[in-house]
Formats: C-alpha cells, structure tokens, sequence
C-alpha cells in the first residue's frame, strides 16, 4: 500500500469521526498518537508499521499516516532494505535545545546567585523563544526583594536587554525578519524604528553588552551580555535589571562590565573557550 492509498483508507475509517465539534478530540487524538510512536521506537529501537498498529490497536493505514508526518518532520526515519522505522536525527535536535536550557539553567544557577549577592539586583537568564525573549534563571539580589518575578515571562526582543543581545547575535537574515515586525512601544522610551534598532543591534554586537533604558516598563533599566556554548554560539543572555534610581544611566556601562564578565564565566562553564 501507497501512503497515498493509506490515506484514502484512513479518511474512509475514521469518517464517521468526522461530526461536527469532534475535531478537536481528533486533533488531540493523533497527537497522542504520535508521541505513542515515538515512545515505541525509542523502546524498541526500531519497529515496522504492523508492530506500530498493534500496539496503538489501530489500523495499519493509521500506523502508516502518523509515521508519514513524523518522516517528514525528520522524526522518525526508515531502513528501506528492512521496511522498519527508528528516530531519527530530528529528535536530536529537539532533545539537543532542551538540554541547552537544563545546563545553562543549572550551570547559570551559581553564577547568578553570585552576580545577585554582588549587586544587589536581579539577575536573569533568557534564551530565544521564538519571536521573544523567555526567562528560564532568575536570582534576586538583597536590594530587590519587591521586584517582580520575571522567571518563565515571555519579553519582548526590541524592548530589552536580553532580547538585544539576542537578536544581535542572530544570522542576518532571520535578525531582519525579525526586525521586518511590528515594533509596538511600551514606554515612550521604546524604540520603535527598524533602522534605530539595527544599529543599536550593531553597536551591542561590537561592544558585548545591551543596554535598555525604560524601554520595557518607566522606571526600570537593565544590561545583559550574551552566553556561550562550547562552539561559540549565542544561546542565552545574562541580564542585570533593577529600578532606574539605583540603576541610573551613568552607573550602567560599569555594570555592563561586571555583567560580561559573569556572562563570560558561565560561557565557560557550558565549555566556551576549552
């Protein structure tokens, strides 16, 4: 059987499922299914498609379509002299960025807690989610026992000193799709112009440091320096943030120092530099 013909005998089974409001329960469905596939072939190494049905008790075209997309998706791969399914390199890929965030979250953790103590501030670890900033690391210093929680928020990259440095760091061509966007202003202190923020970008590139001023909420400034992994790639920025009459203007470049040098410390404890 085609995987075309699987197709066509899947729409025919599971047609009557196919009622209004089941579309939904039928998306789920098949994405629970989906992960039973992966979970099968990291259990057995590599299985067929009948193998596969039997164990999710479902018909072989079934089997056949879910294996299709996980293909696709580089998930899952097959032996062509064998006809058997194992994983394949994409699960590296997804199992290769959630590592990336487990060691630098567990390699950042002292350090922050140090650069905290210091400062006396807070002190985050944001990585690249996408189209935003997301803070995984978050140590607050003695001076910031009422600042917010930031740990888990999704931030803007235009807007912040970790999204600079991120956005800095990013090959040109998905840096200026990114800047192609919609830049919405939070404070009157935003930048909000694809040509302003590109130098700025350029400038944070050169010297190893982003600096925001107000730019995300009056009242709050920050610095951040990019993060290292063992072949020199940006995977992460460390940031300094606390409100504008301790972290005044002038004070920030001096800071930005001692946040490289923390953002260099824990560059090397993920192997940057060996």
């Amino acid at each position: 059987m085609t995987r075309d013909q699987a197709v066509v005998a899947e729409q025919n089974e599971e047609a009557p499922d196919r009622a209004p409001g089941r579309g939904a329960a039928g998306a789920i469905q098949s994405v629970d299914r989906a992960v039973s596939v992966l979970e099968i072939l990291a259990r057995h190494g590599e299985a067929g498609v009948t193998d596969i049905a039997d164990e999710l008790d479902v018909h072989k075209s079934t089997a056949f379509r879910l294996l299709g997309v996980l293909e696709n998706r580089g998930l899952v791969s097959q032996a062509q002299d064998r006809g058997k399914y194992f994983l394949g390199a994409g699960i590296l890929r997804l199992a290769g960025a959630a590592a990336v965030r487990l060691d630098i979250s567990q390699e950042g953790a002292p350090v922050c807690r140090e650069l905290a103590d210091e400062l006396g501030e807070t002190v985050n670890i944001a990585v690249l989610d996408d189209d935003a900033a997301v803070n995984i690391m978050q140590a607050r210093g003695p001076a910031s026992v009422t600042a917010q929680n930031w740990l888990g928020r999704r931030t803007p990259l235009h807007a912040t000193s970790s999204g600079k440095v991120l956005l800095a760091h990013l090959p040109v061509t998905l840096r200026e799709g990114l800047l192609a966007r919609s830049l919405p202003r939070f404070t009157e202190h935003t930048v909000t112009s694809a040509g302003t923020l590109r130098a700025e970008l350029d400038a944070a590139h050169a010297q190893g440091f982003a600096i925001v001023v107000e730019e995300l909420e009056l009242g709050l400034n920050a610095v951040a320096a990019p993060v290292r992994a063992h072949d020199g790639r940006v995977i992460g920025a460390l940031s300094v943030s606390g409100p504008a009459y301790r972290l005044e203007r002038e004070r920030l470049p001096k800071l930005a120092a001692r946040t490289v040098a923390a953002a260099d410390e824990l560059s090397r404890r993920m192997g940057y530099g060996f």
